[in-house]
């Protein structure tokens, strides 16, 4: 996904230009969480930033877009002294997911929104991207050597499925549950096919 020149944002003032580029950011943020799909001249309108200014951070709605959205910059989701057991480690990234997705919901909902209303230039939007499959692939990768790649890669996929925004909708919308009653059973669901898994092995391949 293009960002923002690193080279403009990096040269001359660049506490001022951190300071406008967060702004713009938080502008986007805010427009995204009232269920609204911010344009660049939107967010600069908002954050008090001139629209030739802005553009030079974010040369198109996508690129804003990107930068607005929660997931952006997490690399990791496992804690600074990540378990062995990789069922721990599973609940750990899943836990840790779930409390960012209940804690940026209306973003998460907006870009849930977003990428299931294909339009030109959106084909980059965060949650189109799989962010969440490196982050519990990290989380499985102590079963490399002793399940295959690609059984890893499936489980990874079948995980991922029933956890983030998408199951959070279904089980508070449709289902009923609580916040609370539909990360436990997110975290539950992972930990039962992890299991699975290993006991049983995956689904057959078609």
């Amino acid at each position: 996904m293009k960002r923002m020149s690193r080279t403009y944002a990096d040269v001359g003032r660049t506490g001022q230009k951190r300071r406008t580029l967060d702004a713009l950011v938080a502008a986007a943020r805010q427009l995204v969480a009232s269920g609204a799909t911010p344009t660049v001249d939107e967010a600069a309108l908002l954050a008090g930033v001139a629209r030739s200014t802005a553009y030079r951070y974010f040369p198109g709605q996508r690129e804003l877009l990107g930068a607005a959205h929660p997931e952006t910059a997490r690399t990791s989701l496992l804690p600074a002294s990540p378990p062995e057991d990789v069922a721990e480690r599973l609940d750990a990234v899943v836990a840790e997911f779930t409390a960012m997705i209940i804690q940026t919901e209306a973003q998460q909902r907006t870009m849930l929104r977003l990428s299931l209303e294909p339009a030109e230039g959106q084909q980059d939007l965060p949650l189109r991207q799989g962010r969440a499959i490196g982050w519990i692939a990290e989380a499985l990768s102590p079963l490399r050597g002793k399940m295959d790649e690609k059984d890893i890669h499936r489980l990874v996929l079948t995980i991922r499925s029933a956890i983030g925004i998408e199951a959070l909708v279904w089980l508070t919308d449709i289902g009923g549950l609580s916040r609370e009653g539909a990360v436990a059973s997110m975290r539950w669901t992972a930990a039962a096919l992890l299991s699975h898994a290993l006991t049983h092995g995956l689904p057959p391949k078609t």
